[in-house]
């Protein structure tokens, strides 16, 4: 098994010159960024499928008021 370490450091030797093109004045998101971005999109449209998923189940008829509730025969009721 090859030593990790001569790895890692290869690979920081290598990383340095392009750390230093960076503008250290100027910040970005980066990859990171736009991954956290993109997996807040995915759950929104999940979320935005479900409920519209739920909402199809919904009914939204009201039932028939019966003709003898009205307002003046409650107040008759209370009174009696």
């Amino acid at each position: 098994m090859p030593d990790m370490s001569a790895s890692v450091s290869l690979a920081m030797t290598h990383l340095v010159p392009l750390a230093k093109e960076v503008d250290e004045n100027k910040v970005t998101p980066g990859v990171l960024g736009f991954i956290v971005f993109a997996a807040m999109a995915v759950a929104v449209w999940g979320l935005m499928k479900s409920m519209s998923k739920h909402m199809g189940k919904v009914d939204f008829k009201e039932p028939a008021a019966p003709e003898d509730a009205s307002p003046a025969g409650e107040a008759r009721d209370r009174v009696s």
